[in-house]
C-alpha cells in the first residue's frame, strides 16, 4: 500500500497529497534546482504517467523552494512544439518572483543555469485578478504586456528535446528565468498588432533565429486565457501583480556565453541578456 504526503500550496487554495513517488521526486528536483547538480532523465523517466500527478509534484517542488510566486510560464503553444512532446495541449511552471528580471540583465552559466535555452515571447502582468469568464478584450484591459527573453532551464541534463511532458510539468515547465522589456498596458494594441509581433534573436551580433507571435496559439493572449482556465481548473487563480511569459515565437536555439539581443517591431522594446561563464 502507498504512503500518501499531504502538504499545502502556497496560496492554501487546495491540500496537495503525493504518494511517496511523487514525493521523492519533488525533493530531488528541489535538490538539483537548490545545489545545480542535473538529474539523469534514465532515473526518472516512466514514474509519471498523467498530469495530475504532474502538477501535484510541481506544486510541491515550488513549496519547497520557499520564495514568493511571481507567476508563471507557459509551455507548448505551437503545433510544432506539441508535436515534439506528443501533447495536444500547453503546459504551464509556477516561476519564483527573483526569476523575472528586468532587461538589460546579466546570467552566469555557471552560478544561475543548468542547461538553458533562449525562447523569444511576450510577457503579460495583471494589474488586476484575473477571472475564468475573462474574454480576451478584457485581458487585454487588465494587463500589461512587455517583450521578453525567457530562458527555459531543466533540472535534467541532456533534456531538450526528449523530455517527456509529464517531467517537463513537474520541473516547472523547465523555468529558468524570464527577462522583460518595457511594459505598456495591452489595451494600447489591437488584437491584429499582438498577433504580429515579429522578432530577430542575435547572438554577438549575428542573427540566429527570427519568429512571429502567431507562433504562440494564434494570439499570446489566447495563451494566458488558457493559462487562467487551466488554474481555474486546479482551484487556483491568476493575481494581481503576476506575470506569465506567454509562449516562444520561434524554435529556441541553446544559451551560450556572450550577448543576446532579441529586437521587436509594433512599438515592443528590445530585451537584452549578458550570458557571462
Amino acid at each position: 500500500m502507498t504512503n500518501t504526503n499531504t502538504h499545502t500550496n502556497q496560496e492554501n487554495l487546495t491540500v496537495v497529497e503525493l504518494n511517496d513517488t511523487e514525493e521523492r521526486l519533488a525533493q530531488a528536483l528541489y535538490n538539483a534546482y537548490a545545489n545545480r547538480e542535473a538529474l539523469k532523465m534514465d532515473d526518472w523517466t516512466n514514474l509519471l504517467n498523467d498530469e495530475d500527478a504532474s502538477y501535484r509534484v510541481q506544486r510541491r517542488l515550488m513549496e519547497l523552494k520557499s520564495q514568493p510566486l511571481g507567476g508563471y510560464k507557459v509551455s507548448l503553444t505551437s503545433k510544432q512544439t506539441q508535436d515534439m512532446f506528443d501533447s495536444t495541449e500547453p503546459l504551464y511552471g509556477a516561476q519564483v518572483q527573483e526569476h523575472f528580471v528586468k532587461s538589460p540583465a546579466t546570467l552566469s552559466l555557471s552560478s544561475d543555469l543548468m542547461d538553458p535555452l533562449a525562447e523569444v515571447e511576450l510577457v503579460f502582468k495583471a494589474k488586476d485578478d484575473l477571472s475564468v469568464n475573462d474574454s480576451l478584450e478584457d485581458l487585454a484591459r487588465k494587463t500589461t504586456v512587455a517583450s521578453g527573453v525567457e530562458v527555459p532551464d531543466s533540472r535534467f541534463s541532456d533534456w531538450f528535446p526528449s523530455l517527456s511532458k509529464y517531467l517537463v510539468m513537474a520541473d516547472a515547465a523547465v523555468g529558468g528565468y524570464v527577462v522583460y522589456g518595457e511594459e505598456r498596458d495591452t489595451s494600447e494594441f489591437t488584437m491584429k498588432d499582438l498577433e504580429n509581433v515579429h522578432t530577430k534573436l542575435y547572438h554577438n551580433g549575428k542573427e540566429e533565429v527570427d519568429g512571429v507571435s502567431s507562433e504562440v496559439l494564434g494570439n499570446p493572449l489566447n495563451s494566458l486565457q488558457w493559462l487562467v482556465k487551466k488554474l481555474h481548473e486546479q482551484g487556483q487563480s491568476f493575481k494581481a501583480g503576476q506575470r506569465v511569459s506567454s509562449g516562444t515565437f520561434l524554435l529556441p536555439p541553446r544559451l551560450t556565453e556572450g550577448d543576446w539581443t532579441a529586437k521587436f517591431d509594433n512599438g515592443f522594446s528590445d530585451v537584452t541578456v549578458n550570458v557571462k561563464e
